[in-house]
C-alpha cells in the first residue's frame, strides 16, 4: 500500500514538473517574439518587397495571437478572483489596465467582456473564433454586445445560425458591418412584428436641433431620422444631389456640398408652391418585395425601400404608410429573383382629388383632430398595397401624426353617409382593419 501511495505521489509530482517545463518554454517562446519584434526596425532595410509583405503579416497574425492571449490570461485571472484580492483589490478592468498598460488607452473594457463571455456556454462559437486567430478581440466585443440585445428577438431556432452569422460579418467585414446587420436579421430571423416594433420605437428619437451659428454665419445642425424618415429624404435628395457637370466641366462640388444645397432646394420648392398644400408626391420610391409576400399582403417581415443602387429596409406597415402619399415605383421578384412586372410612376391621388377630399372632409378626420385640410395627407381606407382603389370613396383625410398612428395601430375607418353628409367614422380598437379585411374578404365571390 506506502509502495503504491509513493508511486502515485511520483507520478503527479513528475506531470507536474513536466506542465511547468511546458509552460516555462512557452513563457520563453513569447518573451523572444517580444524581443525580436523590438530590434525589427533595424533590419527591415535588408528585407525585399516579398519579406515586408510576410513580415507585415507575420506581425499581425503575432497580434492577434497577443489579444486573444491577453483574454485568456484575463479570463483565469477573473476565475482565480484574482482581479479583487490582494491589499489593492481591483475592478477586473482595472486590473487588466494595471497589467496590460497599453490598454489605458482604450480597450480594457473589451477585454474583459470577451474574457467573461468565455464562460458562457451560448456564446461558445466567439470564444473558438477568438482562439482560432479568426475573430480580432475588438470584433468579438461587439458581437458579443450585438448578440445580448438582438438574440432574445430571434426565434429561438434560428439563434445560433445568427450568431454564427454576426461572428463572420465581423471577422471578414468588421464591427461596423455587423452592427449593420441588426434590421435584415430582424427581418429574416425575428419574432413576428419585431422590426416593426422597433421600427416605429425609432419615431421617438427623430429630432432636427436649433442651428449653430458661427462667425461667419454658417448655421450647424443635427438631423437624427428614423428609417423611414431616412428612406424619404434619400429619395427626395438623390435625384437633386446628384453631380451636375457645366459645359461638359465636372461638378466640383464635394457630396456633403451638394446634399446640403439640395435639402436647401427641396424647402424652397415647399415653400414657395403656387398653392399651399400642393399635392406633388412627397418621394419616389423604389419598393423591392417577393411574389409571395405581395401576395400575402406586405405581412412579411420586412420590404426593401430606396433607390435602385441601395435600400433601406423598412418593416411592412411603414410601407404601408409611404404608399399613401409618395409616388411607388414597385419591382416585383419571383421566387428565383427575375423581374415579373415592373410597375409604371403612378402619383396615388391627383391635385384635383385632394382639392375635392379638402373640401369634403374639410381637416384631419381622426376623432378631435382639427389640423387643416391642406397640412394633411390623404389616406387609402382600404390599403393600397391590400388593393384598395385610389378614388374618393376610399379616401380620407390624416395628420401625419395621426396617419403614423391609424397604420401603426391598425385602425379601420369607414365612410359614412347621411343627412348632414358624408363622413369619415373610425374603430379605434386595435386591429380592427384586420377584422374589416377578413370580413371584405368573406364577402367577394370567390
Amino acid at each position: 500500500m506506502e509502495n503504491s501511495e509513493a508511486l502515485s505521489v511520483d507520478v503527479c509530482t513528475v506531470w507536474g514538473m513536466a506542465q511547468g517545463a511546458e509552460l516555462d518554454e512557452r513563457l520563453a517562446r513569447i518573451a523572444a517574439g517580444v524581443e525580436a519584434c523590438r530590434g525589427l526596425g533595424d533590419e527591415l532595410w535588408r528585407a525585399g518587397s516579398a519579406q515586408l509583405e510576410q513580415v507585415m503579416g507575420d506581425v499581425d497574425a503575432m497580434v492577434v495571437a497577443g489579444e486573444a492571449a491577453r483574454v485568456v490570461v484575463t479570463a483565469e485571472a477573473i476565475g482565480r478572483g484574482e482581479t479583487g484580492a490582494g491589499a489593492e483589490a481591483l475592478t477586473p478592468v482595472g486590473w487588466v489596465r494595471r497589467f496590460a498598460p497599453s490598454t489605458k488607452a482604450g480597450g480594457a473594457g473589451q477585454v474583459v467582456a470577451v474574457a467573461q463571455a468565455f464562460a458562457v456556454a451560448g456564446v461558445a462559437p466567439v470564444k473558438d473564433a477568438v482562439l482560432s486567430g479568426s475573430l480580432p478581440v475588438r470584433s468579438a466585443a461587439v458581437v458579443l454586445s450585438e448578440a445580448e440585445k438582438l438574440l432574445p428577438l430571434i426565434t429561438q431556432e434560428a439563434r445560433p445560425t445568427v450568431l454564427d452569422g454576426l461572428i463572420e460579418v465581423a471577422a471578414t467585414a468588421g464591427p461596423r458591418e455587423c452592427r449593420r446587420l441588426r434590421p435584415t436579421l430582424l427581418a429574416t430571423y425575428g419574432v413576428d412584428g419585431e422590426l416593426q416594433r422597433e421600427q416605429d420605437a425609432a419615431k421617438r428619437f427623430v429630432s432636427l436641433s436649433q442651428p449653430f451659428v458661427d462667425e461667419m454665419g454658417l448655421a450647424e445642425y443635427r438631423l437624427v431620422l428614423d428609417p423611414e424618415g431616412k428612406a424619404v429624404l434619400e429619395a427626395a435628395l438623390g435625384p437633386l444631389s446628384a453631380p451636375a457637370p457645366v459645359d461638359g466641366e465636372r461638378d466640383l462640388r464635394s457630396s456633403d456640398r451638394r446634399r446640403g444645397e439640395a435639402l436647401v432646394t427641396l424647402v424652397r420648392q415647399a415653400v414657395s408652391s403656387a398653392e399651399p398644400g400642393s399635392r406633388a408626391t412627397k418621394a419616389q420610391l423604389f419598393v423591392t418585395v417577393d411574389l409571395e409576400t405581395l401576395r400575402s399582403g406586405l405581412r412579411g417581415a420586412g420590404v426593401t425601400v430606396g433607390g435602385p443602387e441601395a435600400g433601406t429596409l423598412l418593416a411592412p406597415e411603414t410601407v404601408r404608410r409611404l404608399a399613401c402619399d409618395a409616388t411607388i415605383i414597385p419591382t416585383v421578384m419571383g421566387a428565383a429573383g427575375a423581374v415579373v412586372d415592373l410597375g409604371r410612376d403612378v402619383r396615388l391621388f391627383t391635385a384635383a382629388q385632394s382639392k375635392r377630399l379638402w373640401l369634403r372632409d374639410q381637416h384631419c378626420t381622426y376623432p378631435g383632430c382639427d389640423m387643416p385640410a391642406h397640412w394633411s395627407d390623404a389616406h387609402h381606407l382600404v390599403h393600397w398595397a391590400d388593393g384598395g382603389p385610389t378614388d374618393l370613396s376610399n379616401a380620407a383625410l390624416l395628420c401625419e401624426r395621426h396617419h403614423t398612428v391609424v397604420h401603426t395601430r391598425r385602425y379601420a375607418g369607414v365612410l359614412v353617409e347621411d343627412d348632414t353628409g358624408t363622413r369619415v367614422e373610425w374603430d379605434r380598437t386595435v386591429d380592427s382593419y384586420d377584422r374589416l379585411l377578413a370580413v371584405q374578404s368573406a364577402r367577394e365571390p370567390a
